[in-house]
Protein backbone atom coordinates (compact mmCIF):
# COMPACT_ATOMS: atom_id res chain seq x y z
CA UNK A 1 0.00 0.00 0.00
CA UNK A 2 1.33 3.21 -1.24
CA UNK A 3 1.50 5.98 1.84
CA UNK A 4 -0.03 9.83 1.63
CA UNK A 5 3.07 12.38 2.56
CA UNK A 6 2.06 15.69 3.20
CA UNK A 7 5.77 17.71 3.47
CA UNK A 8 5.16 21.35 5.50
CA UNK A 9 7.29 24.45 5.36
CA UNK A 10 5.68 26.32 8.40
CA UNK A 11 4.80 30.09 8.42
CA UNK A 12 7.18 32.15 10.97
CA UNK A 13 5.61 32.95 14.40
CA UNK A 14 4.39 37.03 15.02
CA UNK A 15 7.24 37.50 17.02
CA UNK A 16 9.89 36.49 14.62
CA UNK A 17 11.82 39.35 13.23
CA UNK A 18 12.20 37.77 9.66
CA UNK A 19 14.13 37.97 6.43
CA UNK A 20 11.02 36.60 4.55
CA UNK A 21 9.64 40.52 4.38
CA UNK A 22 12.56 40.41 1.78
CA UNK A 23 12.42 37.05 0.43
CA UNK A 24 10.65 33.64 0.35
CA UNK A 25 12.68 30.87 -1.20
CA UNK A 26 11.53 27.72 -2.10
CA UNK A 27 11.83 24.96 0.00
CA UNK A 28 14.64 22.83 -1.31
CA UNK A 29 15.15 20.25 1.03
CA UNK A 30 11.25 19.38 1.15
CA UNK A 31 11.42 18.99 -2.67
CA UNK A 32 14.41 16.12 -2.45
CA UNK A 33 12.40 14.52 0.11
CA UNK A 34 9.43 14.68 -2.05
CA UNK A 35 11.36 13.69 -5.01
CA UNK A 36 12.77 10.69 -3.35
CA UNK A 37 9.33 9.60 -2.06
CA UNK A 38 7.86 9.97 -4.93
CA UNK A 39 10.15 7.44 -6.88
CA UNK A 40 9.26 4.85 -4.59
CA UNK A 41 5.27 4.84 -5.90
CA UNK A 42 4.12 7.05 -2.74
CA UNK A 43 2.06 10.28 -3.40
CA UNK A 44 3.76 13.09 -2.08
CA UNK A 45 2.37 17.16 -1.42
CA UNK A 46 4.28 20.30 -0.38
CA UNK A 47 2.45 22.58 1.61
CA UNK A 48 3.87 26.26 2.14
CA UNK A 49 2.59 27.90 5.04
CA UNK A 50 4.34 31.15 4.53
CA UNK A 51 2.48 31.54 1.29
CA UNK A 52 -1.01 29.93 2.19
CA UNK A 53 -3.76 31.62 4.09
CA UNK A 54 -6.07 29.31 5.44
CA UNK A 55 -5.12 27.11 9.36
CA UNK A 56 -3.36 24.05 8.83
CA UNK A 57 -6.58 22.33 10.02
CA UNK A 58 -7.71 22.98 6.62
CA UNK A 59 -4.99 21.52 4.72
CA UNK A 60 -4.78 17.88 7.12
CA UNK A 61 -8.83 17.69 6.25
CA UNK A 62 -8.20 18.11 2.84
CA UNK A 63 -5.46 16.18 2.12
CA UNK A 64 -5.96 13.48 4.99
CA UNK A 65 -1.87 12.42 5.06
CA UNK A 66 -0.78 9.34 6.41
CA UNK A 67 2.56 11.02 7.27
CA UNK A 68 3.18 14.64 7.80
CA UNK A 69 6.80 16.08 7.65
CA UNK A 70 7.74 19.01 8.93
CA UNK A 71 11.09 20.91 8.52
CA UNK A 72 12.11 23.86 10.81
CA UNK A 73 14.83 26.02 11.56
CA UNK A 74 15.17 27.03 15.59
CA UNK A 75 13.06 30.05 15.23
CA UNK A 76 10.09 27.36 13.98
CA UNK A 77 10.21 24.99 17.07
CA UNK A 78 7.30 25.86 18.58
CA UNK A 79 5.72 26.52 15.52
CA UNK A 80 6.30 22.96 14.86
CA UNK A 81 5.15 21.29 17.93
CA UNK A 82 1.79 23.53 17.65
CA UNK A 83 1.20 22.25 14.49
CA UNK A 84 2.06 18.89 15.60
CA UNK A 85 -0.73 19.20 18.10
CA UNK A 86 -3.48 20.38 15.45
CA UNK A 87 -3.00 17.55 13.03
CA UNK A 88 -3.09 14.92 15.81
CA UNK A 89 -6.53 16.21 17.05
CA UNK A 90 -7.48 15.92 13.32
CA UNK A 91 -5.92 12.88 12.26
CA UNK A 92 -4.15 10.07 13.31
CA UNK A 93 -0.97 10.17 11.24
CA UNK A 94 2.41 9.95 12.03
CA UNK A 95 4.50 13.39 12.03
CA UNK A 96 7.74 13.23 11.60
CA UNK A 97 10.38 16.63 11.78
CA UNK A 98 13.81 17.09 10.67
CA UNK A 99 15.76 20.52 9.16
CA UNK A 100 18.96 21.78 10.54
CA UNK A 101 17.94 22.18 14.15
CA UNK A 102 16.95 18.88 14.12
CA UNK A 103 19.83 17.53 13.12
CA UNK A 104 21.84 19.94 15.69
CA UNK A 105 19.56 19.71 18.52
CA UNK A 106 16.74 17.18 18.49
CA UNK A 107 15.57 17.05 21.93
CA UNK A 108 14.15 20.86 21.54
CA UNK A 109 11.45 18.91 19.40
CA UNK A 110 10.71 16.67 21.82
CA UNK A 111 6.93 16.15 22.02
CA UNK A 112 4.31 13.57 22.47
CA UNK A 113 2.74 14.70 19.42
CA UNK A 114 5.81 14.22 16.94
CA UNK A 115 6.29 10.55 16.41
CA UNK A 116 10.22 10.87 15.15
CA UNK A 117 12.59 13.46 15.06
CA UNK A 118 15.28 12.69 12.17
CA UNK A 119 18.86 13.97 13.20
CA UNK A 120 20.72 12.44 10.55
CA UNK A 121 20.61 11.79 7.46
CA UNK A 122 17.10 13.45 6.81
CA UNK A 123 16.44 12.00 3.36
CA UNK A 124 17.92 8.65 4.00
CA UNK A 125 15.98 8.49 7.24
CA UNK A 126 12.52 9.73 6.27
CA UNK A 127 12.53 6.75 3.94
CA UNK A 128 13.32 4.28 6.05
CA UNK A 129 10.32 5.47 7.92
CA UNK A 130 8.02 5.38 5.49
CA UNK A 131 9.39 1.95 4.31
CA UNK A 132 8.88 0.85 8.16
CA UNK A 133 5.16 2.66 8.39
CA UNK A 134 4.48 0.89 5.24
CA UNK A 135 5.16 -2.62 5.68
CA UNK A 136 4.22 -2.74 9.38
CA UNK A 137 7.83 -2.75 10.87
CA UNK A 138 9.46 -1.62 13.70
CA UNK A 139 11.43 1.91 13.55
CA UNK A 140 13.96 1.22 16.64
CA UNK A 141 16.85 0.36 13.99
CA UNK A 142 16.70 3.16 12.27
CA UNK A 143 20.11 5.06 13.22
CA UNK A 144 19.22 8.69 12.00
CA UNK A 145 15.80 8.62 14.28
CA UNK A 146 16.58 10.65 17.63
CA UNK A 147 15.90 8.49 20.98
CA UNK A 148 17.07 5.28 19.48
CA UNK A 149 20.16 5.23 20.99
CA UNK A 150 21.97 4.70 18.11
CA UNK A 151 24.91 6.52 16.56
CA UNK A 152 24.66 7.25 12.63
CA UNK A 153 27.45 8.01 10.44
CA UNK A 154 26.18 11.15 8.43
CA UNK A 155 26.81 10.51 4.84
CA UNK A 156 29.51 12.51 2.75
CA UNK A 157 28.41 11.83 -0.31
CA UNK A 158 24.72 13.13 -1.88
CA UNK A 159 23.56 10.39 -4.65
CA UNK A 160 20.11 11.48 -4.98
CA UNK A 161 17.83 12.39 -7.37
CA UNK A 162 17.87 16.34 -8.78
CA UNK A 163 14.57 18.13 -6.78
CA UNK A 164 11.30 17.88 -8.69
CA UNK A 165 10.23 21.34 -8.75
CA UNK A 166 6.98 20.61 -10.27
CA UNK A 167 5.86 19.87 -6.23
CA UNK A 168 5.53 23.53 -6.35
CA UNK A 169 4.31 24.74 -9.39
CA UNK A 170 1.64 26.85 -7.69
CA UNK A 171 4.12 28.50 -5.55
CA UNK A 172 6.94 29.51 -8.07
CA UNK A 173 5.97 32.38 -8.79
CA UNK A 174 5.97 34.21 -5.79
CA UNK A 175 9.40 32.68 -4.53
CA UNK A 176 12.42 35.47 -5.20
CA UNK A 177 15.62 37.05 -2.91
CA UNK A 178 15.82 40.81 -3.25
CA UNK A 179 16.16 41.61 -6.66
CA UNK A 180 16.76 38.52 -7.68
CA UNK A 181 13.06 37.78 -8.91
CA UNK A 182 11.90 35.03 -9.58
CA UNK A 183 14.58 32.80 -7.97
CA UNK A 184 15.16 29.24 -7.78
CA UNK A 185 17.56 27.52 -5.12
CA UNK A 186 20.71 25.09 -5.92
CA UNK A 187 22.40 22.94 -3.88
CA UNK A 188 26.00 21.88 -4.60
CA UNK A 189 28.24 21.04 -1.93
CA UNK A 190 27.55 20.43 2.10
CA UNK A 191 29.49 21.84 5.12
CA UNK A 192 31.99 24.02 5.65
CA UNK A 193 35.58 23.86 5.48
CA UNK A 194 36.08 26.43 8.05
CA UNK A 195 35.71 26.77 11.66
CA UNK A 196 33.98 29.88 12.92
CA UNK A 197 33.25 29.55 16.16
CA UNK A 198 29.55 31.27 16.26
CA UNK A 199 28.32 29.35 12.95
CA UNK A 200 25.99 26.29 12.86
CA UNK A 201 27.18 24.90 9.38
CA UNK A 202 29.65 22.18 10.69
CA UNK A 203 27.83 20.83 13.32
CA UNK A 204 25.04 19.48 10.63
CA UNK A 205 27.63 17.28 8.77
CA UNK A 206 30.23 17.15 11.96
CA UNK A 207 32.49 18.64 10.60
CA UNK A 208 32.90 16.85 7.28
CA UNK A 209 32.39 18.85 3.72
CA UNK A 210 31.76 17.43 0.63
CA UNK A 211 30.44 18.52 -2.99
CA UNK A 212 28.45 17.60 -5.90
CA UNK A 213 30.50 16.76 -9.55
CA UNK A 214 30.24 19.63 -12.09
CA UNK A 215 28.17 17.71 -14.48
CA UNK A 216 25.57 16.22 -12.47
CA UNK A 217 25.31 20.47 -11.53
CA UNK A 218 24.92 21.26 -14.90
CA UNK A 219 22.75 18.23 -16.02
CA UNK A 220 20.14 20.28 -12.51
CA UNK A 221 20.71 23.71 -14.35
CA UNK A 222 19.63 22.48 -17.56
CA UNK A 223 15.96 21.93 -16.32
CA UNK A 224 15.28 24.81 -14.01
CA UNK A 225 13.21 27.29 -15.71
CA UNK A 226 13.76 30.28 -13.82
CA UNK A 227 17.65 32.52 -14.75
CA UNK A 228 17.84 33.75 -10.92
CA UNK A 229 19.85 30.98 -9.31
CA UNK A 230 20.68 31.21 -5.10
CA UNK A 231 22.98 28.57 -4.78
CA UNK A 232 22.81 27.70 -0.79
CA UNK A 233 25.65 26.34 -0.25
CA UNK A 234 27.08 27.37 3.27
CA UNK A 235 30.40 28.35 0.92
CA UNK A 236 30.52 28.30 -2.65
CA UNK A 237 33.71 29.70 -2.94
CA UNK A 238 36.04 27.10 -2.02
CA UNK A 239 38.10 25.18 -4.44
CA UNK A 240 39.57 27.45 -7.49
CA UNK A 241 40.00 24.90 -9.69
CA UNK A 242 36.04 23.49 -8.97
CA UNK A 243 35.38 26.99 -10.01
CA UNK A 244 36.99 27.45 -12.86
CA UNK A 245 35.60 23.92 -14.23
CA UNK A 246 32.11 25.66 -13.64
CA UNK A 247 32.73 28.34 -15.59
CA UNK A 248 34.00 26.12 -18.55
CA UNK A 249 31.07 23.90 -18.57
CA UNK A 250 28.56 26.52 -17.75
CA UNK A 251 29.83 28.76 -21.27
CA UNK A 252 30.42 24.91 -23.17
CA UNK A 253 26.44 24.30 -22.39
CA UNK A 254 25.93 27.57 -23.45
CA UNK A 255 23.75 28.35 -19.87
CA UNK A 256 22.76 31.66 -19.53
CA UNK A 257 21.27 32.56 -15.80
CA UNK A 258 22.70 34.94 -12.97
CA UNK A 259 23.72 33.89 -9.63
CA UNK A 260 23.75 34.88 -6.13
CA UNK A 261 26.01 32.59 -3.76
CA UNK A 262 27.44 32.88 -0.14
CA UNK A 263 31.46 33.69 -0.43
CA UNK A 264 34.09 33.90 2.25
CA UNK A 265 36.18 37.63 1.81
CA UNK A 266 39.28 35.76 2.41
CA UNK A 267 38.75 33.59 -1.19
CA UNK A 268 37.36 36.73 -2.99
CA UNK A 269 40.95 38.67 -1.86
CA UNK A 270 43.07 36.04 -3.46
CA UNK A 271 41.07 34.33 -6.12
CA UNK A 272 40.53 38.17 -8.10
CA UNK A 273 40.80 36.62 -11.75
CA UNK A 274 38.49 33.46 -10.47
CA UNK A 275 36.05 36.66 -9.48
CA UNK A 276 36.40 37.83 -12.65
CA UNK A 277 35.82 34.42 -14.72
CA UNK A 278 32.50 34.02 -12.80
CA UNK A 279 31.62 37.50 -13.23
CA UNK A 280 31.61 36.83 -17.04
CA UNK A 281 29.82 33.45 -16.88
CA UNK A 282 26.68 35.06 -14.54
CA UNK A 283 28.26 35.86 -11.02
CA UNK A 284 25.32 38.80 -9.54
CA UNK A 285 25.68 38.57 -6.33
CA UNK A 286 27.87 37.39 -3.15
CA UNK A 287 26.31 37.11 0.38
CA UNK A 288 29.78 37.80 2.23
CA UNK A 289 30.43 36.95 6.00
CA UNK A 290 32.12 40.38 6.96
CA UNK A 291 31.19 40.01 10.02
CA UNK A 292 33.48 43.34 11.93
CA UNK A 293 35.49 46.03 10.81
CA UNK A 294 37.59 45.50 14.13
CA UNK A 295 40.05 43.12 14.34
CA UNK A 296 39.53 41.78 17.86
CA UNK A 297 36.54 40.55 16.77
CA UNK A 298 37.37 38.65 14.14
CA UNK A 299 39.79 37.20 16.07
CA UNK A 300 37.07 35.92 18.38
CA UNK A 301 35.03 34.70 16.11
CA UNK A 302 37.91 32.49 14.88
CA UNK A 303 37.17 33.82 11.01
CA UNK A 304 40.95 33.65 9.67
CA UNK A 305 40.43 36.44 8.27
CA UNK A 306 41.16 40.01 8.53
CA UNK A 307 39.93 43.99 8.31
CA UNK A 308 42.31 44.74 5.11
CA UNK A 309 41.19 41.46 3.88
CA UNK A 310 37.12 42.31 4.04
CA UNK A 311 38.00 45.80 2.40
CA UNK A 312 40.21 43.93 -0.50
CA UNK A 313 37.45 41.44 -1.35
CA UNK A 314 34.43 44.00 -1.25
CA UNK A 315 36.65 46.08 -3.89
CA UNK A 316 37.41 43.52 -6.32
CA UNK A 317 32.97 42.71 -6.16
CA UNK A 318 32.51 45.99 -6.64
CA UNK A 319 35.08 46.69 -9.25
CA UNK A 320 33.46 43.98 -11.39
CA UNK A 321 29.82 45.29 -10.42
CA UNK A 322 29.12 42.23 -8.43
CA UNK A 323 26.87 43.14 -5.42
CA UNK A 324 27.57 42.41 -2.19
CA UNK A 325 25.27 41.62 0.07
CA UNK A 326 27.54 42.41 3.68
CA UNK A 327 26.43 40.57 6.54
CA UNK A 328 27.38 41.97 10.41
CA UNK A 329 27.77 40.45 13.75
CA UNK A 330 27.27 43.64 16.49
CA UNK A 331 28.67 42.73 19.53
CA UNK A 332 27.13 43.04 23.16
CA UNK A 333 29.92 45.24 24.29
CA UNK A 334 29.02 47.90 21.45
CA UNK A 335 28.36 51.66 22.36
CA UNK A 336 27.40 54.59 20.04
CA UNK A 337 30.93 54.90 18.94
CA UNK A 338 31.01 51.45 17.78
CA UNK A 339 28.11 51.52 15.91
CA UNK A 340 29.37 55.03 14.39
CA UNK A 341 32.49 53.24 13.39
CA UNK A 342 30.52 50.75 11.94
CA UNK A 343 29.04 52.49 9.79
CA UNK A 344 31.53 54.70 8.38
CA UNK A 345 33.43 51.81 7.80
CA UNK A 346 30.67 50.19 5.65
CA UNK A 347 30.30 53.55 3.74
CA UNK A 348 33.63 53.69 3.03
CA UNK A 349 33.17 50.59 1.58
CA UNK A 350 30.69 51.33 -0.63
CA UNK A 351 28.09 48.32 0.25
CA UNK A 352 24.23 49.01 -0.50
CA UNK A 353 22.90 46.02 1.43
CA UNK A 354 23.63 45.35 4.74
CA UNK A 355 22.34 42.45 7.24
CA UNK A 356 23.04 43.96 10.88
CA UNK A 357 23.12 40.61 13.31
CA UNK A 358 23.19 41.03 17.23
CA UNK A 359 25.63 38.26 18.58
CA UNK A 360 23.43 35.65 18.94
CA UNK A 361 25.51 32.27 20.24
CA UNK A 362 23.23 29.62 19.07
CA UNK A 363 22.61 26.24 20.73
CA UNK A 364 24.42 24.07 19.70
CA UNK A 365 27.92 26.09 18.48
CA UNK A 366 31.05 26.56 21.01
CA UNK A 367 29.94 29.77 21.93
CA UNK A 368 26.21 28.48 23.32
CA UNK A 369 27.94 27.73 25.96
CA UNK A 370 30.10 30.51 27.34
CA UNK A 371 26.84 32.83 27.68
CA UNK A 372 24.15 30.24 28.19
CA UNK A 373 23.83 32.10 31.75
CA UNK A 374 23.72 35.51 30.61
CA UNK A 375 20.71 35.39 28.30
CA UNK A 376 17.86 37.55 28.35
CA UNK A 377 15.40 35.68 25.97
CA UNK A 378 15.22 32.02 27.07
CA UNK A 379 15.94 29.05 25.55
CA UNK A 380 11.81 27.87 24.69
CA UNK A 381 11.27 31.49 23.00
CA UNK A 382 12.83 29.81 19.87
CA UNK A 383 10.98 32.18 17.77
CA UNK A 384 12.93 34.66 18.99
CA UNK A 385 16.28 33.28 17.79
CA UNK A 386 15.71 34.44 14.73
CA UNK A 387 19.13 36.17 14.44
CA UNK A 388 17.53 39.96 14.88
CA UNK A 389 16.30 39.85 18.30
CA UNK A 390 18.85 40.66 21.18
CA UNK A 391 19.42 37.05 22.84
CA UNK A 392 22.22 38.58 25.39
CA UNK A 393 22.16 41.61 27.19
CA UNK A 394 24.67 44.34 25.73
CA UNK A 395 26.78 45.59 28.08
CA UNK A 396 27.29 49.17 27.29
CA UNK A 397 23.97 50.03 26.20
CA UNK A 398 20.26 49.58 27.16
CA UNK A 399 18.42 47.31 24.73
CA UNK A 400 16.38 50.09 23.07
CA UNK A 401 19.26 52.19 22.07
CA UNK A 402 20.47 48.90 20.71
CA UNK A 403 17.98 48.41 18.45
CA UNK A 404 17.33 52.15 17.65
CA UNK A 405 21.26 51.94 16.21
CA UNK A 406 21.17 48.87 14.35
CA UNK A 407 17.83 50.66 12.41
CA UNK A 408 20.15 53.52 12.06
CA UNK A 409 22.59 52.23 10.24
CA UNK A 410 20.13 50.43 7.80
CA UNK A 411 18.25 53.60 6.73
CA UNK A 412 21.95 55.47 6.43
CA UNK A 413 23.09 52.94 4.32
CA UNK A 414 20.29 51.47 2.37
CA UNK A 415 18.12 54.27 2.59
CA UNK A 416 20.87 56.76 1.60
CA UNK A 417 19.50 58.74 -1.43
CA UNK A 418 22.68 58.07 -3.51
CA UNK A 419 22.17 54.21 -2.59
CA UNK A 420 18.00 54.59 -3.93
CA UNK A 421 18.54 56.06 -6.75
CA UNK A 422 21.38 53.52 -8.05
CA UNK A 423 18.95 50.66 -7.06
CA UNK A 424 15.96 52.34 -9.33
CA UNK A 425 18.49 52.85 -12.11
CA UNK A 426 19.92 49.24 -11.99
CA UNK A 427 16.77 46.89 -10.78
CA UNK A 428 13.66 49.61 -11.30
CA UNK A 429 11.08 51.62 -9.41
CA UNK A 430 8.48 48.11 -9.10
CA UNK A 431 11.20 45.87 -7.47
CA UNK A 432 12.51 48.71 -4.95
CA UNK A 433 9.09 49.72 -4.39
CA UNK A 434 8.54 45.78 -3.52
CA UNK A 435 11.81 45.65 -0.97
CA UNK A 436 11.00 49.06 0.40
CA UNK A 437 7.19 47.69 1.94
CA UNK A 438 9.62 44.76 3.05
CA UNK A 439 11.90 46.67 5.06
CA UNK A 440 9.48 48.62 6.38
CA UNK A 441 7.59 46.28 7.40
CA UNK A 442 10.53 44.31 9.36
CA UNK A 443 11.49 48.32 10.43
CA UNK A 444 7.82 48.18 12.50
CA UNK A 445 8.92 45.25 14.17
CA UNK A 446 12.23 46.44 15.42
CA UNK A 447 9.83 49.93 16.55
CA UNK A 448 7.13 47.96 18.19
CA UNK A 449 10.08 46.00 19.92
CA UNK A 450 11.47 49.11 21.36
CA UNK A 451 8.63 50.65 22.40
CA UNK A 452 7.62 47.63 24.88
CA UNK A 453 7.66 48.34 28.42
CA UNK A 454 9.59 45.05 28.64
CA UNK A 455 12.17 44.42 25.76
CA UNK A 456 12.49 40.96 25.43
Amino acid sequence: MNVKILLIRPKPHKETIGLQKVMICEPLELEYLGTYIKSYGHEVEILDMILEKKPISFYIEKFNPDVVGLTAYIAHVNIVKEYAREIKQIKNCSVVVGGVHAEVVPEDFDSPFIDYIIKANGIKTFGQIISALQNNLSTENIEGIWGNNLSPIKETTFAYPHPDRSLVKKYRDKYYYMFHNPCALMKTSFGCPYNCSFCFCRKITDGKYFFRNIKDIIDELKNIPEDEIYIVDDDFLVDRDRLLEFCNALDEQNIKKKYLIYGRADFIAKNEDVIKRFQASGLRAVIVGLESGREEELLKYNKKSSVEINETAVSILNKYNIECYGTFIIGIDYEKKDFSNLYIWIKKLNIKFINLQPFTPLPGTELYDDYKDTLIISRDQFEKWDLAHTVVKPVKMDIRSYYFNILKIYYKITMNPVNILKMIKKYGIKECFKLSLGTSSITMQYIKKSLQKEIR
